[in-house]
């Protein structure tokens, strides 16, 4: 999309062009109070220079105050109204921006220096390349490996700091097929500038074409749930357990008790600290018995496990475990 004065990238998502649009009307209300202002200082140097032929005597002290807090009154009050009628549409968008809807591809991505790792649900996997279907919200789960990268793709006007040792979730619906560069927009060393990669957004027929024709890995449930069995977890968090622990199944997305009264979301954060730091937020009627991953599992571990347990959401505790993802 091109502009007289200002070339911009295409927009190719909704909330690209509800970002241009605030952009564009704050944009032109400082323009507007710019030129008012530099014609008002133009008048002024001109109107009242040295030897003009002016009034220069005092006005009425009283009827000058008055005068005065009128438009200082007028001055404050409409640039304020400006203020918050810019501050209540970028909330705004914020929030839609910050809450993803339940229907979105999730994709797992991990930033490293300097390359982007993706990871798609069925195990197809990517290195600094993230296909997507149009028409499709996507939902990127993001972590880095190392330090504080920042995902930018200046056609969906969305950018999002990844931070190490959390998750950080970024969504977006592409509207419109094509190539759009990706790059990491916070510095991470010397290699910064290298740090870029490509989206390319496709039909629905094109995407499904290009995931069978990837290589026929296992789903990132189907290697966490082997994960899972490997690190022992099945030993007290499965069905058949003699250990109290907390059952997994269908907890997912809800809200749960903590011992301390307070309830969280079983979200992939929750599940990544109570791996990494189980005595952080210990669940309601169990005790601290779990011992902590740290050091232990890397963040493809915890990717694998925290899509395994995301796979319980709608399954019964009865169900032995893996039999959801035969």
């Amino acid at each position: 999309m091109s502009y007289p004065l200002v070339s911009l990238p295409v927009a190719a998502t909704p909330y690209a062009e509800k970002v241009e649009g605030l952009f564009w009307a704050v944009t032109g209300v400082c323009t507007l109070v710019t030129l008012g202002i530099a014609v008002a200082m133009t008048y002024f140097c001109f109107r009242y220079r040295s030897g003009a032929e002016v009034d220069r005597t005092l006005p009425d002290l009283a009827a000058g105050k008055s005068r005065s807090r009128r438009i200082e009154a007028t001055w404050i009050a409409v640039p304020f109204a400006f203020f918050l009628i810019f501050f209540a549409w970028g909330a705004k968008l914020y929030y839609v921006y910050d809450d993803p809807p339940d229907n979105a591809l999730q994709i797992f991505v991990t930033a490293k220096q300097w390359m982007w790792k993706v990871e798609h649900a069925d195990g197809r996997r990517e290195i600094n390349e993230l296909h997507v279907p149009v028409d499709q919200p996507v939902k990127l789960v993001m972590t880095s490996q190392d330090v504080i990268h920042d995902f930018y793709v200046p056609a969906f006007r969305e950018k999002r700091d990844i931070l190490p040792g959390r998750y950080t979730v970024l969504w977006f619906e592409p509207t419109l097929a094509g190539v759009y560069p990706l790059r990491c927009d916070e510095f991470c060393g010397t290699g910064h500038s290298m740090m870029t990669g490509r989206v390319y957004v496709m039909s629905r027929e094109a995407y499904s074409r290009w995931l069978a024709s990837g290589s026929q890995a296992p789903s990132l449930a189907r290697l966490g749930f082997d994960r899972f069995r490997e690190l022992g977890c099945s030993g007290c968090h499965g069905p058949s357990s003699r250990i109290h622990a907390p059952s997994l199944a269908g907890v997912y997305g809800q809200m749960v008790p903590l011992s301390d009264g307070s309830f969280v979301r079983f979200d992939d954060g929750y599940i990544r600290d109570s791996i990494l730091q189980p005595a952080r937020q210990i669940a309601a009627g169990y005790s601290n018995d779990m011992p902590p991953f740290a050091g232990r599992v890397s963040e493809q571990d915890l990717l694998e496990l925290t899509a395994y347990i995301r796979s319980l959401a709608n399954t019964s505790p009865d169900v032995p475990q893996g039999n959801h993802l035969q």
